[in-house]
């Protein structure tokens, strides 16, 4: 893929992180980003440019009927000092996915990583090396016709921007979180978009996230449309532990996102490292698991937290559910333990889940 870069002035630069400077999560950017247009039916003028604002006319139909989707995924820099991308490759599989939910264009895989590639190479020194820190990458994809017809847009641009980041939540994997088990708000319905990372998902994630923290809970434990069954944490899958250390997470759905972090925790299983598998949990055994001690352990599974301990479940009548007693479970941090010693090439990966980034020249026009 040809790629032309326009490198930032020496007076735009951003400063790079510190060693030991607190980064939050998702805050700080680095001096460039991948752009390219899909228009007359191909992509076109693939570039890195500086950091900045983006040109659409008012009209653009991402702004009205919401054609747009992201993905997340993180870099590590390893103690040969070079930097290696995490499953990226699934990355890219699930941006095509929702693509085609949302009747958007395919981007081809391989010209997603050598972009993802090419910018990491040109931005390589803001990789951070802090305890539980990454280089965040989030590509994206929004429609930017200038239409008000109701239909896929004719034209979409492709970004890719990244931010040196710490954990996800104030305190990292130290502290467990507390989630609203809520009957009265759904992340997403069958038949919908909820299997893709579309922006409007995380839209309708928003008031039942604030309802949430007004109750005192870090996030909502969302329910099927019946109440049923759970589906996913917030932003993240599902799991818990039985007392034999066995992790279950819900089947995959189309109202459930297919969560790469979590498909990594079930092939853990499948290599003997643990004990995991699929099933429907339903919400009334669930709690009552809890309360018998047969749940042991049980959180969140994500991109951006990795794993995310919850220590109880707050019910919208008040009533508080402690999962054993309130803290990390030894299963819980030993998959984390192992997947961070992975990512941060501590411990040897499968074959394929770290990409080492290259060294590229770098042409200006």
């Amino acid at each position: 893929m040809k790629i032309r870069y326009e490198q930032c002035a020496p007076a735009a630069r951003k400063v790079q992180p510190a060693p030991g400077e607190e980064l939050g999560f998702g805050i700080r950017r680095t001096n460039h980003m991948f752009l390219a247009e899909y228009k007359d039916g191909v992509w076109q003028d693939a570039r890195i440019v500086p950091y900045g604002p983006l040109c659409m006319g008012p009209g653009a139909m991402c702004l009205h009927y919401s054609q747009n989707f992201f993905e997340g995924a993180k870099a590590f820099k390893h103690a040969d000092g070079e930097i290696y991308t995490f499953r990226l490759d699934k990355n890219a599989e699930r941006f095509n996915f929702s693509a085609d939910v949302l009747c958007m264009p395919q981007i081809d895989a391989a010209m997603q990583l050598e972009a993802i590639h090419r910018l990491i190479d040109i931005d390589r020194d803001f990789c951070p090396t802090q305890p539980e820190s990454s280089l965040y990458i989030r590509p994206f994809m929004f429609a930017t016709e200038d239409c008000l017809g109701v239909r896929p847009s004719n034209e979409y641009t492709f970004c890719v921007f990244l931010s040196p980041s710490g954990p996800y939540y104030t305190g990292g994997f130290s502290s467990p979180v507390k989630l609203l088990i809520s009957t009265s708000f759904h992340r997403a319905a069958p038949g919908g978009m909820g299997a893709s990372k579309a922006g409007g998902n995380y839209a309708a994630s928003l008031r039942a996230g604030q309802f949430a923290k007004k109750s005192g809970a870090s996030q909502v434990l969302y329910l099927n449309t019946a109440n049923t069954h759970i589906e996913e944490a917030g932003a993240m899958n599902h799991f818990h532990v039985l007392k034999d250390g066995t992790f279950i997470i819900p089947p995959f759905t189309d109202s459930i996102l297919r969560s790469i972090t979590a498909v990594s925790v079930l092939e853990l299983a499948e290599q003997g490292l643990i004990k995991a598998r699929q099933e429907p949990v339903a919400i009334a055994e669930f709690i009552d698991g809890i309360k018998s001690g047969e749940i042991i352990e049980a959180g969140g599974v994500g991109t951006a937290a990795v794993i995310s301990p919850v220590g109880s479940y707050l019910l919208e009548d008040g009533t508080e559910i402690t999962v054993a007693d309130g803290k990390i479970g030894k299963h819980s941090r030993f998959v984390y333990e192992h997947m961070t010693s992975m990512q941060r090439g501590s411990t040897p990966a499968p074959k394929g889940w770290m990409q080492k980034v290259p060294h590229y020249p770098h042409t200006e026009g």
